[in-house]
């Protein structure tokens, strides 16, 4: 009868054990999800930075010199593109890592 009541007992303590091992890998999903969002919002601040500093950079010099308007228009497009560019890879690797 002892120990009927020593398994039981042992059996019952192995549950919260369990249950607790459980949390603890369910738990890593949640920081994953918080390093992937960090990982995005430090790509999207750099970017728009970057991008703002291109245009008013950009609006400047138009102003300064309005004739070599076309002569800057096309590599602020294309540095505009390639910061974006960044971002967009900064969000798939958030993806794919999440």
């Amino acid at each position: 009868m002892t120990k009927m009541i020593v398994n039981i007992l042992i059996l019952l303590g192995a549950v919260p054990a369990f249950a607790e091992e459980m949390a603890t890998q369910a738990s890593t999903g949640g920081v994953s999800a918080l390093g992937a969002a960090l990982t995005i919002s430090i790509a999207v601040l750099g970017g728009a930075i970057g991008q703002g500093l291109i245009g008013s950079s950009a609006m400047e010099g138009m102003a300064r010199n309005p004739q070599a308007k076309d002569a800057m228009f096309v590599p602020m497009i294309v540095g505009l593109a390639l910061i974006e560019s960044l971002v967009i890879y900064a969000l798939l690797i958030a993806f794919v890592k999440y």
